[in-house]
């Protein structure tokens, strides 16, 4: 999601829940983002993510930022839309995962524990550097400084 402030653009970004994301805030912050299946559209799987992990609705139109791969290997595929949020009103499903790791115990964390806003130029800071070119392609299709 994006929204213009004047002359400037800001993009929502969400930042991972649960201890292993903790203590970490640079290059860890990403575009809200999940798996799909073979019965269901990317797009429709990306609105559903978005919800799911903000609480907020995704209302087109939409512009396709297509794919890019992560470190883990993990394919990403995004679109942007315009509208806006109140970052504080959040809420993200939850998920278990194993914690510590190798201790045979579960435990719940919120997929996403906060959003935020961004200017482009602090996002790239932020944002996982896998998912950078998504700015870049946002910044092209907005006609945008990409700084």
């Amino acid at each position: 999601m994006y929204r213009r402030r004047g002359d400037h653009t800001e993009v929502f970004l969400v930042h991972p829940g649960g201890p292993f994301w903790a203590n970490k805030d640079l290059g860890a912050w990403s575009v809200p983002k999940g798996e799909y299946g073979e019965d269901e559209q990317p797009l429709e799987a990306a609105r559903r993510e978005f919800l799911e992990e903000t609480g907020f609705t995704a209302e087109g139109p939409f512009q396709d930022l297509g794919k890019v791969t992560q470190a883990s290997g993990k394919i990403v595929t995004a679109w942007a839309f315009e509208g806006d949020c109140d970052p504080s009103k959040l809420v993200s499903n939850t998920c278990q995962i194993e914690w510590p790791p190798r201790s045979h115990r579960l435990l719940e964390i919120p997929e996403v524990d906060r959003g935020s806003w961004f200017l482009i130029s602090e996002a790239r800071k932020r944002i996982k550097s896998s998912q950078e070119p998504f700015l870049d392609r946002l910044c092209a299709i907005l006609t945008v400084s990409p700084k």
